[in-house]
């Protein structure tokens, strides 16, 4: 870790860690207000000050309190210690209300491109800073950034993970239609202008390479490759988007849509010192809710005071098979009204970003979208983001690997990985437990196959399993 400011003040911690043969810091501008105080800085910020130094170690955290050496320094909590959003601030592409009936007007005379409602979802994703620093669909030089190198290296020669190419196809007839037009105007399956995308790039859809480089395959039967690629356009457009309103879609849950710069106000207001993310596609067992309370005791452990879970469900396009978004979020709703999860220290919010079930390569595009919510912590499970071969009898990616390439992953360097420690359905004592290898025979593995398969039929999971 690196502590920025005056080298005044942060020599001291930095020596603290010298002598535990450790490197340690504190990233971002927000450090910046919280560490160097009394330097140069305004009465309102030089306040007590309690922040986290964190650290790839299992078993270290350290904490400092520095108090304002100054007068009329406010006593009280730093303002925020959440993680930095890559690239700095958050992007918010969605224009002021008062200029949105002159780029109404605007578009109307733009080349139009009707969206599909997985690219209507891209829009609501890069809109909100998900992807934070990008500022619109994928131009050629950050599509073959992202395609090759999994990262975009920034104006500073810094770089920020992106594993998944956000791009935007489009046809031959469109691409004719739009001809020397520097802008287009985005509407929505059902004829609503979205956005204007400005400043655009066209360049050529190479579907194979897309495909082999992003899921290592080029097998038929990739279920996003078939909804969104497969009959889509052979050129892409780039360029800025300028959203005309907030994405909404009108089906009861808009309310559980919260954008990056909302989750940290929520994590603000619940003073959190610590969040961490969980993401699923599958309603939430008693195994999922053991491995969340079991991190947040971990963390506080390490000497965390208000650690928050980030229950993020992923809202945007899954496969057919999946649960329903509707099903799982009234089922996550009732894990809190009973009790399962804490809803005192448990957001519930659905992440937008439709599925791609790319594996390792996926996995790095759903962590660093929680480091631009405020995550610090992101917990990944056995073959994360993973389907099954499509067209052999075995999973396409070895289970392992989405944990290991996280913890490797350039642009992921701040975010601290935690693998699930593996549970399961102890037969003994009717209910999900940590496995216990000397006595394997007494737990049953349930798979989210398993348990759609369990909704299928109308059969119900073994007691304890789960809440209804």
């Amino acid at each position: 870790l690196i502590i920025s400011g005056s080298t005044r003040k942060s020599w001291i911690p930095l020596s603290l860690l010298s002598m535990m043969a450790l490197s340690g810091g504190i990233l971002g501008k927000s450090a910046a207000k919280t560490t160097c105080l009394g330097l140069a800085f305004s009465p309102s910020i030089r306040s007590f000050v309690k922040c986290s130094l964190h650290f790839k170690s299992k078993s270290t955290s350290i904490w400092f309190e520095m108090r304002s050496e100054g007068k009329g320094g406010k006593q009280g909590i730093a303002k925020s210690c959440l993680i930095e959003a890559d690239g700095g601030e958050l992007v918010d592409l969605v224009v002021p209300e008062s200029e949105r009936d002159a780029k109404r007007i605007e578009a109307a005379s733009l080349p139009q491109i009707k969206l599909s409602r997985i690219e209507l979802e891209w829009v609501h994703v890069v809109s909100e800073g998900w992807a934070n620093p990008l500022r619109g669909f994928m131009r050629q030089a950050e599509y073959l950034q992202a395609l090759h190198f999994n990262f975009l290296r920034l104006e500073d020669d810094s770089i920020v993970n992106m594993s998944i190419p956000i791009v935007l196809p489009i046809d031959d007839l469109h691409k004719a239609a739009i001809g020397h037009s520097k802008d287009v105007a985005l509407f929505t399956p059902d004829a609503n202008l979205v956005a204007i995308l400005r400043n655009i790039e066209i360049y050529k859809h190479n579907k194979e390479e897309r495909i082999a480089r992003t899921w290592g395959t080029t097998a038929p039967g990739l279920p996003y490759v078939e909804a969104a690629i497969a009959s889509a356009g052979n050129w892409l457009i780039g360029g800025d988007l300028e959203v005309v309103e907030p994405i909404k879609y009108n089906d009861g849950l808009d309310h559980y849509r919260l954008s990056p710069k909302e989750l940290r106000k929520e994590f603000e207001r619940r003073n959190a010192d610590a969040v961490f993310a969980f993401q699923l596609r599958n309603p939430v067992h008693n195994g999922h809710a053991l491995l969340m309370m079991d991190t947040r005791s971990r963390l506080l452990e390490m000497g965390y005071k208000n650690p928050i879970l980030l229950l993020h469900p992923l809202g945007g396009y899954t496969k057919a098979d999946d649960v329903p978004l509707d099903v799982r979020m009234e089922q996550h709703k009732k894990v809190l009204e009973e009790g399962v999860l804490d809803p005192e220290t448990t957001v519930v919010a659905i992440f937008p970003s439709p599925m791609h079930y790319a594996g390792p390569t996926e996995v790095q595009w759903h962590a660093k979208a929680r480091i631009n919510a405020g995550a610090d912590f992101y917990i990944v499970g056995r073959d994360p983001a993973g389907m099954s071969h499509p067209k052999e009898k075995r999973d396409l990616y070895d289970p392992d690997h989405g944990k290991m390439v996280l913890s490797m992953a350039p642009g992921l360097e701040r975010l601290n990985i935690l693998p699930f420690r593996v549970a399961a359905y102890d037969k003994v004592q009717k209910q999900m437990a940590f496995f216990d290898p000397s006595r394997p025979h007494d737990f049953l593995f349930i798979s989210g196959t398993k348990m759609r398969a369990y909704a299928r039929s109308g059969e119900n999971p073994p007691d304890g399993f789960m809440c209804p």
